[in-house]
């Protein structure tokens, strides 16, 4: 077997696409709920701790998969956490440096990605398991899965509660009550219990078309 065919065989494959539907970390595995929360009010801080959370957990998994052999068991969690730590405190930099705007909009929501429950549950369940490649390849499909609930959630957040998308006009001016129009923005879109009420639909149009998900 080619080193091509070994690196992008079947079961890796599976492991980097599976996450973004049947085993998707928000909608399946239910983690990462609370940032969904957070920083869906608008679609440009949204792409940005997703893009933040998936390069911290690809990287973190090929860390603690090749430390796996040479961690203690009593200590896993410990370095772990350091490691996810030091990964965050880099991207949070990087963000000040040039994305300075997004950084505050994310402000303590950065610092939390060492909390985010995905983290910890991928590098617990897969990278101290496996090898690196396939550790790195579960880090950026998790992210992604996680990611794309994200974006999504805060597409209809911010076109439906605030009529924009990137902080630009979507819905025209003259659309609206107060100039003659028929439309007026959905002032609870904008509100974190929406998120909550956004995924729960999302987790039913999927295991509506999936039917092997409610039987797990």
């Amino acid at each position: 077997m080619s080193d091509k065919e070994s690196l992008f065989s079947k079961k890796n494959k599976a492991i980097l696409l599976n996450p973004l539907s049947k085993d998707n970390p928000v909608t399946v595995q239910i983690l990462g709920i609370c940032s969904a929360l957070a920083v869906t009010a608008q679609l440009k801080p949204a792409i940005v701790m997703a893009i933040s959370v998936t390069v911290v957990l690809a990287f973190s998994s090929v860390i603690i998969s090749l430390l796996r052999n040479t961690i203690p068991n009593r200590i896993r969690i410990i370095v772990q956490l350091v490691v996810i730590a030091t990964l965050v405190i880099i991207v949070d930099q990087l963000l000040k440096a040039y994305s300075y705007n997004i950084s505050k909009q994310l402000s303590v929501f950065v610092g939390l990605i060492i909390t985010n429950c995905i983290l910890m549950g991928r590098l617990e369940a897969f990278a101290l398991g496996n090898k690196p490649w396939q550790s790195f390849l579960d880090g950026i499909g998790n992210g992604a899965g996680y990611g794309m609930i994200l974006i999504i959630i805060a597409f209809f957040r911010e076109l439906f509660g605030s009529g924009s998308l990137f902080g630009l006009r979507i819905i025209p001016e003259s659309w609206y009550i107060i100039n003659g129009g028929f439309y007026s923005n959905n002032g609870m879109m904008i509100l974190p219990p929406m998120a909550l009420i956004i995924v729960g639909v999302i987790i039913w149009v999927q295991r509506s078309k999936n039917k092997d998900l409610i039987e797990n």
